[in-house]
This record gives structure tokens, C-alpha cells and sequence, in this order.
């Protein structure tokens, strides 16, 4: 496991990933507009989190993990609400 100050970097890169989203589940969410969100991308995005958040749990860095299981959500959040909204 890395050392804490490094860990600590690696959360706080998470926290601003996550927060990068904020923006996009407003608009899908409150604004309700889901136009120009392509589904693939968002696909291939949470495949790629998905990798990240193995690669973090075979080195044990707690950083990685965390911040990938929170991404995901985030991304979740994304298409769930954007399913919806073309759904209606």
C-alpha cells in the first residue's frame, strides 16, 4: 500500500473526478435534457471505471477503490436519469 500523502492525492484526484460530473447530472436531472449524451460513451467510461476499480483492489490502494466506486455511481446517476428521460 502506498503511503498516506500519496493516498491522499489520489482521493482528492477522485473528489474532483466526482465533482467534474456534478455539472452533468444537473442537466439530466434537474434540467431534464439529455440530449447530445451519447449512451455508448458513457458505456465504454464505465467499463473503463470498472477496470481502474479492479486495478486499485489487486494493488490495495484505497484511494483508487473509493474514488472508482464513487465515479461509478456517479456515472450511474448519468444513465439511469438520461434511460429515463427517453424512455418518457
Amino acid at each position: 500500500m502506498a503511503d498516506a500523502w500519496i493516498e491522499a492525492i489520489g482521493l482528492f484526484a477522485g473528489v474532483l473526478g466526482i465533482v467534474a460530473w456534478a455539472p452533468q447530472i444537473k442537466e439530466v436531472w434537474v434540467n431534464k435534457r439529455h440530449e447530445g449524451i451519447s449512451l455508448v460513451t458513457f458505456s465504454i467510461v464505465t467499463i473503463a471505471l470498472g477496470l481502474w476499480l479492479l486495478y486499485g483492489i489487486l494493488i490495495k490502494s484505497v484511494a483508487m477503490i473509493i474514488a472508482n466506486i464513487m465515479t461509478l455511481g456517479a456515472i450511474f446517476t448519468v444513465i439511469i436519469g438520461v434511460i429515463r428521460l427517453r424512455r418518457q
